[in-house]
């Protein structure tokens, strides 16, 4: 009898962001298409701002209040993120191009129809994400808890979940190809659980969910 040959599942494809020399953020808010080229936001208040479609190359935010900033359609090239604390931060329809989000402490955070490419996110903990819609191609979860998480309707290629939580995860409609999420300690799928097509899991996490794919099918188990 042949054997049945195993499927490789692609990597994620992330580059390391290396920060050149910044300069201090000279003070004041941010302004709306603004363009932010090499600076460092260090320990500051951006709660409330309104930054919609700025343009972020090269910068740090390192323990920054997000409560409310709006960052709707803004770009963010080669940046690192810190420690960034905050409910309610806007980013729908952003840009995240070879980003790190490390230690983040956030809720509610609007990252709908935005597109992530080479993004990692490491450490911390974020509350109602809501990425419906979104584009998530070589994106990287690392060591992190996400709670209600909403991937509906997203695309997800390239994507792996390393050590990480997820729990009450919506993947309603969403699209995977290459998707693992062998790594996931706690794997909570609220909905969307027939979506799974293009991910992988582990036979013990096929265990677990064993009663969410019965539910999905019809079949009563007693």
């Amino acid at each position: 009898m042949a054997k049945t040959r195993r499927q490789a599942v692609a990597a994620a494809r992330l580059a390391q962001v290396r920060l050149p020399r910044l300069e201090p953020f000279g003070g004041g808010a941010l302004e709306p298409d603004g363009d932010y080229d090499g600076v460092a936001f260090e320990r500051m208040d951006l709660g409330g701002q309104e930054g919609a479609g700025a343009r972020f190359i090269d910068c740090a935010l390192r323990e920054c209040e997000l409560d409310g900033t709006r960052l709707g359609g803004a770009r963010f090239v080669d940046c690192v993120l810190e420690g960034v604390r905050g409910v309610g931060a806007d980013l729908a329809g952003a840009s995240l191009r070879d980003v790190e989000l490390r230690e983040a402490r956030l809720g509610g955070v609007q990252l709908h129809g935005a597109v992530l490419t080479g993004v990692l996110v490491r450490g911390g903990k974020i509350d109602c994400l809501n990425l419906r819609e979104a584009s998530l191609t070589d994106v990287v979860f690392d060591g992190c808890v996400l709670s209600e998480a909403d991937f509906g309707g997203a695309r997800l290629d390239r994507v792996e979940f390393r050590g990480c939580a997820l729990r009450q995860a919506d993947f309603t409609a969403v699209r995977m190809k290459d998707v693992d999420l062998r790594g996931v300690t706690e794997l909570d799928i609220a909905r969307g659980v027939e979506r799974l097509s293009g991910a992988v899991i582990s036979s013990a996490q096929l265990f677990d969910l064993a009663p969410v794919f019965a539910a999905q099918v019809g079949v009563r188990v007693e």
